[in-house]
């Protein structure tokens, strides 16, 4: 009989240590609820986002976009970053485009530092260029050429394309 009315004891005290949480949880209840299905919402609206993603990945086959770029190379310690190297194209696009006042000397040497700044940001996507075998005119269609697969990986530039429109309206 001293058993039972130990354990009785010991369960009326769980049961009196228990009662803010079992009150905390009926008054909670709601928001408990509320957390577990927007958590779920949210979880489900990610997995329909990465099955999107996945599908539209398939569907222009983004990995036949990247296969030729040498990742290796964005991991180089001495490497510019692309945001620079784009910064740099466009003020030297712009500044080899307006140089009709300039010397021939200054003009060169905005030339020979576009071209340098568009090598390195081949080398960077992985884009083939001919740069250095060519001169003269050839030289000039191989710096728009490259110029035109550089804004189809991504970087534009917007001081070469503005001066563009300008003489064609």
């Amino acid at each position: 009989m001293d058993v039972g009315r130990t354990l009785l004891l010991a369960l009326a005290i769980f049961a009196v240590c228990c009662l803010p949480a079992l009150f905390a949880l009926l008054f909670c209840a709601d928001e408990i609820i509320d957390r577990v299905v927007c958590g779920y919402a949210e979880w489900r609206e990610r997995r329909r986002e990465r099955r999107t993603i996945a599908r539209l990945d398939r569907a222009i086959e983004a990995d036949s976009l990247t296969r030729d770029i040498d990742l290796t190379e964005f991991d180089r310690a001495g490497r510019r970053p692309l945001e620079q190297l784009a910064a740099d194209l466009r003020r030297l696009g712009g500044h080899r485009l307006a140089a009709s006042d300039r010397s021939v000397v200054w003009h060169g040497a905005v030339i020979g530092a576009y071209d340098e700044r568009l090598r390195t940001a081949c080398r960077a996507l992985g884009i083939a260029e001919h740069m250095d075998e060519l001169d003269g005119v050839d030289r000039e269609i191989e710096r728009v050429r490259v110029e035109g697969l550089l804004h189809a990986a991504g970087l534009t530039l917007p001081a070469a394309r503005a001066a563009h429109h300008q003489r064609h309206r």
